[in-house]
């Protein structure tokens, strides 16, 4: 399925470039901003409102707020983002006072945020001791039956009372809410089987239950806010003040918040960049790993460009803000992590279908189980009716919906640290299927600046010796200097290196399509290409043939020549980077075929090719025909392309397609492309805002890593899933054989719960792979 068609499976999907959210807010972590919504059908002229609800961070409250909102006049779409537990609201509404009228009354406080609303005062941690009273209590009234206390006809339900009361309040209030609303989530279940306990006589057994299963949801919320502080993490990178240039000439430390763009900011050794922006004065060294990945410190100097959150090794600078605190290319990376966990990427879909049809099932299941036997076999229907309530502890999905947000949420923030930043889950899952790459050649493959590569004296200049051969370069490093073509900038540049000062040039005159030419020390020269020799009748077959081995190589050539003949020639290439011939080996080595598309003649993309070692490599490659390429590739890959994942021949199977690029002229065809990777996204709003995969420098090894993060995120869903449900089946054959108990059903389910949590929370840690 191509990802246009994905991107509107649901409402939380992240659609291709095409209805990207327009509004959005500061991160809500470490902010009481909201995050910036996920794209959603919205009709045109509502108006959104973003609440914190603190209540809100499972499913369960999602859909009582869904069913609850989802047909108000006015609510035009609804967005959920629990990990981060806001709800955006776009509506058509005067007042959203109804809104937040109707979240009360579901037991949840709604909190208004917006973009320049206040820091919310972080929740004050609940006490432990009446959960431990409540546990003493149950683990009394168990050993009161266990021990045939006197009195335990009475004493037993006392202290069973008292547990329920300490530890299940909340429960029973949740669950008749939920009840109230026509919805079976845990509250729900979990009321039910411990008031049936209750009314069938199993005291210890209802007070277990409940304490066990308040342990474990406390539990549970402390694993899942390690998730949230996963993101909120990030933001801490950035220090809150920055040390600001006074009108009066003097340095003091300001909120990063409040210092504007235009700002002097001093930057001392070893402190970290509160804001983005230009470097004005000093020279250093800065670590930009948590920007982009890299591993090398970068070196700094005037007119370069600083990210906020990187770290400043070496001297002092000084730099001019470029960009406010919540526009940095931090804050937008976060931004962006924030609205990706939003999504629902496809094993999220599938895990909520498959939870929406199992909870009834089973809960019918469980009805049966307590009637049919003893109405049809003459069972007892205590017996009976206690195996139902076991069911019922087990028809939760807790553990099966909450593995994966917290998987992916995870695999998001580990691939952010490593400067690449994944636009949604659905491009997180996708990445272990990619099967062909296709990848633009400039910038992207190359260093994108042409390089003198040859020099080569001719004719009368190289039988004159090294003399000569000096004089041509200075001569041809003076004509170049006077041109801004970049293949007449490389031959300048090289020159420079060599320490030639250029000569003055007289009667200076581009020619274009040729090169140029000028008199130097009275004498009349030209520095231009094959042809402007060719047109002058200067070639041999020996320089033709010459020219057509450097052009073969992937080299442009250019030519001193002179009224006498041809004195010298130059290589010009735009050469490889090292990191790019180990980013091909290992898209090979993980089973990716690669394409090169590139807008030069065949030979220098034949050439390029092949000193990364690339399958297949096109020149003359306009925009439209790069994006028929990537659509070509779709088809080519499922007609049997060796470890496609096709169907051989037939071709009814897409294979996933992506694209790697930097410039404007790429744009169709990482459109077009299952995946779209954009090159050096650091500092580049639009990179970061519309591409699927923002690699934030230039360094290609990353799309390996974020193939490798999402097939480690592949397994971990797998092995989730297939713990959720393993434990069910166990429990539920259990309780069919009557070996299962209540207890033993909610210490398996919540304890299912957290090794899915903490499972995912693995990925969190990988920060580089």
């Amino acid at each position: 399925m191509h990802k246009h068609d994905q991107a509107h499976q649901h409402d939380h999907d992240h659609d291709h470039g095409h209805q990207r959210a327009q509004a959005g807010g500061a991160a809500c972590c470490g902010s009481a901003s909201a995050a910036p919504p996920i794209a959603v059908a919205v009709p045109a002229g509502a108006a959104a409102a973003s609440y914190r609800i603190d209540a809100m961070d499972c499913p369960t409250e999602e859909t009582l707020i869904r069913n609850k909102l989802g047909s108000m006049a006015g609510v035009a779409a609804l967005q959920f983002n629990l990990m981060q537990r806001v709800l955006t609201v776009h509506h058509t509404l005067d007042s959203l006072e109804p809104v937040v009228r109707a979240i009360e009354s579901l037991g949840m406080k709604a909190e208004p945020l917006s973009e320049q609303a206040a820091a919310l005062p972080p929740q004050a941690a609940k006490p432990w001791w009446p959960l431990a009273l409540a546990g003493a209590a149950a683990l009394g009234a168990e050993a009161v039956q266990w021990l045939q206390v006197p009195g335990q006809e009475w004493l037993a339900p006392l202290l069973a009372l008292v547990a329920v009361a300490i530890a299940g309040l909340g429960v029973y209030k949740k669950g008749w809410i939920a009840l109230s609303n026509g919805n079976l989530n845990i509250n729900a279940l979990m009321s039910i089987a411990v008031t049936g306990a209750m009314l069938i006589r199993q005291w210890p057994e209802a007070a277990m239950v409940m304490v066990l299963f308040a342990l474990a949801e406390r539990i549970e919320a402390a694993s899942l806010d390690r998730a949230r502080n996963a993101v909120r993490g990030l933001m801490a990178m950035a220090p809150e003040q920055a040390t600001v240039r006074q009108r009066d000439g003097s340095w003091l430390p300001v909120a990063a918040g409040a210092v504007a763009i235009g700002a002097l900011v001093r930057l001392r050794p070893g402190e970290r960049v509160a804001l983005d922006g230009r470097v004005l004065r000093g020279q250093s060294t800065l670590d930009q790993a948590p920007i982009t990945g890299e591993s090398v410190p970068v070196d700094k100097t005037v007119g370069d460009v600083l990210f906020a959150g990187t770290i400043n090794q070496a001297g002092e600078l000084e730099y001019e803000v470029t960009a406010p605190a919540s526009g940095s290319t931090l804050a937008r990376i976060i931004h962006a992590v924030e609205a990706a966990q939003g999504s629902r990427a496809p094993t999220q879909r599938f895990v909520d279908r498959f939870a929406r049809i199992y909870t009834p099932l089973v809960f019918l299941g469980a009805v049966l189980v307590a009637v049919v036997p003893p109405l049809a076999m003459d069972g007892d229907w205590s017996a009976w009716i206690y195996k139902a309530l076991v069911l019922l502890v087990i028809a939760c999905p807790c553990a099966l919906v909450i593995s994966t947000p917290v998987t992916i949420v995870s695999g998001l923030a580990a691939a952010a640290r490593r400067g690449i930043l994944i636009k949604g889950g659905v491009y997180l899952e996708q990445g272990k299927d990619l099967k062909w790459l296709a990848l633009d050649k400039t910038g992207t493959i190359t260093h994108g600046k042409p390089a003198q590569t040859d020099f080569q004296p001719l004719g009368a200049t190289a039988a004159a010796g090294a003399a000569a051969s000096d004089a041509a370069r200075v001569i041809a490093a003076s004509l170049a200097a006077r041109s801004d073509h970049p293949v007449s900038m490389a031959v300048a540049n090289a020159a420079r290196a060599h320490g030639i000062v250029p000569l003055e040039v007289q009667d200076f005159a581009a020619l274009p399509g040729y090169g140029v030419s000028g008199s130097v020390n009275g004498r009349s020269y030209y520095l231009g290409n094959h042809r402007l020799i060719h047109d002058r009748g200067l070639c041999s077959p020996e320089l033709e043939a010459t020219l057509e081995a450097m052009e073969r190589q992937g080299k442009t050539v250019v030519l001193l020549g002179a009224d006498h003949g041809v004195e010298a020639l130059f290589g010009v290439a735009d050469t490889v980077k090292d990191s790019s011939r180990e980013a091909v080996a290992a898209l090979h080595s993980l089973g990716v075929k690669t394409l090169m598309l590139s807008g030069d003649n065949p030979h220098t993309a034949q050439a390029i090719a092949a000193q990364v070692q690339i399958d297949e490599a096109r020149g003359n490659q306009l925009p439209q025909d790069k994006a028929d390429a990537i659509a070509a590739l779709s088809v080519k890959g499922a007609e049997g392309a060796p470890g496609n994942g096709g169907n051989g021949s037939n071709g009814s199977k897409r294979v996933v397609v992506g694209m790697v690029g930097d410039g404007v002229n790429d744009a169709p065809a990482l459109a077009r492309a299952d995946i779209g990777f954009a090159m050096g996204a650091a500092g580049t709003d639009t990179a970061i805002e519309t591409a699927d995969v923002a690699l934030m420098d230039d360094d290609l090894r990353k799309i390996p890593a974020f193939i490798r993060l999402s097939r480690q995120t592949s397994t971990i869903l797998k092995q989730n899933i297939a713990l959720a449900l393993g434990i069910k089946a166990i429990f539920l054959a259990l309780t069919v054989m009557g070996l299962g108990t209540m207890w033993m059903a909610v210490f398996a389910d919540m304890g299912a719960s957290l090794l899915v949590v903490f499972n995912g929370l693995r990925l969190a840690g990988r920060d580089r792979s």
